[in-house]
């Protein structure tokens, strides 16, 4: 054996690294990655930019919204020429290239991270489609449309950080992915103030579990993009700080009625909402098939006819009222909670753009209101925080993301426990009525309709051979 030979041999005596210090050398290898630096100044970047344009969507929703209500001021039929018509408009709008801003905005997201495809994606999460779900939002509550804009936002912090990844290089499907998540969890962040909910909302209903895309750089997004709404708005409560609590003992018979009435509704109106080609929403999808434009107009004059039995109206997101009920201060009227349900599957059928977060949330408050007066020994307010915590439950079937939300939304904490068990509660009622979560459903469609297309465009073997 030659002397060259042996030298190139390994020495047993050598000391070779240990396995924690070649994963410390790794990591801070990774750390100091350029790569993973330029990934993160885009996330942060990104994460500004998304709570920037949360903070524009809110204060413009509220102006869009006021003017529609002094419009309307002048008179109960003012609002019969305006709605309709603003209805049929926004159809017209988004049948051709902005159809992706129509509905909520979330499954389009949900849609998005699942599919790994650049085309579909583009088609759902462009700039183009951002700027088209923000302007559009804003015509319909400009209409007195009953939606809010958190689902909305969602869809356009998802858009802007993809958008953004694609464009510094970042078009890896699982890369673009990431951007995804993050651009949806910190939209939500930001559009409610609510950090913590968006981190549950990225792993409840967008990721569906805590994997390896909830990663450090992603949560500090979310935070970034809270903390940008919170340098602006200033550090406030969306309803305000409730002081509601509920003691154990006879009063917790509101978690029960709570859970299972609220869940019960809100799993009616997902399964209402939902696309199907039997019963009551098959003849819907057709009519609206055949005469898209005509049927907005009439979801439009319905929610109108459904307003002009309320005390306050239907129209906008129920911010208002339901902020009002919350604090003890009811003026909707007893209806409000049916109406407002019945207006939000109106503008819903319509499929015009605008989110259900804040319009369920309203619906919640009035069913709550509800059943705080067959309770007279249990808090009103309780009660009320408890029917919002599980309608949002009951439509989303996300327990811990309408547990979260209803808790930082009221600055509340004496709650918790009460809230959790009634969202649970509502989520095993509300799969009762719709065995598939909504938000899942209408990005499944979503999805197959991409795959129907993908097979279409296939060769067929024999038209290849």
């Amino acid at each position: 054996m030659s002397e060259s030979h042996v030298q190139e041999q390994p020495s047993n005596d050598s000391p070779r690294p240990s396995t924690a210090g070649r994963l410390r050398a790794l990591g801070n290898h990774e750390w100091l990655s350029p790569t993973e630096w330029r990934r993160r100044i885009i996330f942060w970047t990104g994460a500004v930019l998304v709570g920037l344009a949360a903070v524009f969507f809110a204060q413009a929703a509220d102006y869009a919204f006021e003017l529609f209500r002094r419009v309307a001021s002048h008179g109960w039929w003012v609002p019969l020429l305006i709605t309709p018509a603003v209805f049929a408009l926004l159809c017209w709008l988004t049948e051709g290239a902005l159809k992706a801003t129509r509905g909520s905005g979330i499954p389009q997201a949900m849609a998005a991270l699942k599919v790994e495809d650049d085309g579909f994606r583009g088609r759902l999460m462009s700039l183009k489609i951002a700027a088209g779900k923000m302007a559009l939002t804003l015509a319909a509550l400009l209409g007195g449309a009953s939606v809010g804009r958190e689902g909305p936002t969602v869809h356009v912090g998802a858009g802007l950080l993809y958008s953004l990844g694609r464009r510094f290089g970042f078009a890896e499907p699982a890369a673009a992915g990431r951007f995804i998540l993050a651009g949806s969890a910190a939209g939500l962040a930001a559009a409610f103030n609510t950090p913590l909910a968006g981190v549950v909302f990225a792993i409840e209903e967008m990721s569906g579990a805590f994997e390896h895309r909830m990663s450090g750089t992603l949560l500090t997004a979310v935070i970034v993009a809270g903390v940008v709404s919170l340098g602006i708005l200033g550090n406030y409560a969306y309803f305000g700080d409730v002081t509601a609590s509920l003691p154990f003992g006879k009063a917790w018979l509101a978690v029960l009625l709570t859970g299972l009435v609220c869940g019960l509704a809100g799993g009616l109106f997902a399964r209402m909402i939902l696309p199907s080609a039997t019963g009551l929403r098959g003849l819907v999808g057709r009519i609206r098939a055949r005469q898209p434009v005509v049927f907005a107009a009439f979801c439009g004059l319905g929610l109108v006819l459904l307003s002009l039995l309320s005390a306050n109206g239907l129209y906008g997101t129920g911010y208002t009222q339901a902020r009002d009920i919350l604090q003890g201060h009811d003026m909707a009227g007893p209806l409000f909670g049916v109406l407002k349900f019945l207006g939000n599957i109106a503008s819903s059928w319509a499929g015009i753009p605008g989110g259900i977060f804040s319009p369920a949330l309203a619906v919640g408050a009035g069913l709550g209101n509800n059943i705080a007066q067959l309770l007279p020994g249990a808090d009103v307010s309780s009660v009320v925080l408890l029917g919002m915590a599980a309608y949002l439950s009951g439509v989303t079937q996300a327990p811990l993301t309408a547990t979260v939300i209803s808790l930082e939304l009221t600055a509340n904490r004496q709650m918790a426990l009460p809230i959790m068990a009634a969202c649970l509660l509502a989520r095993a009622t509300s799969a009762l009525v719709c065995r598939v979560p909504v938000y899942k459903a209408l990005a499944e469609d979503l999805v197959n309709r991409y795959e129907e297309e993908r097979l279409r465009r296939e060769p067929r073997p024999e038209e290849s051979a």
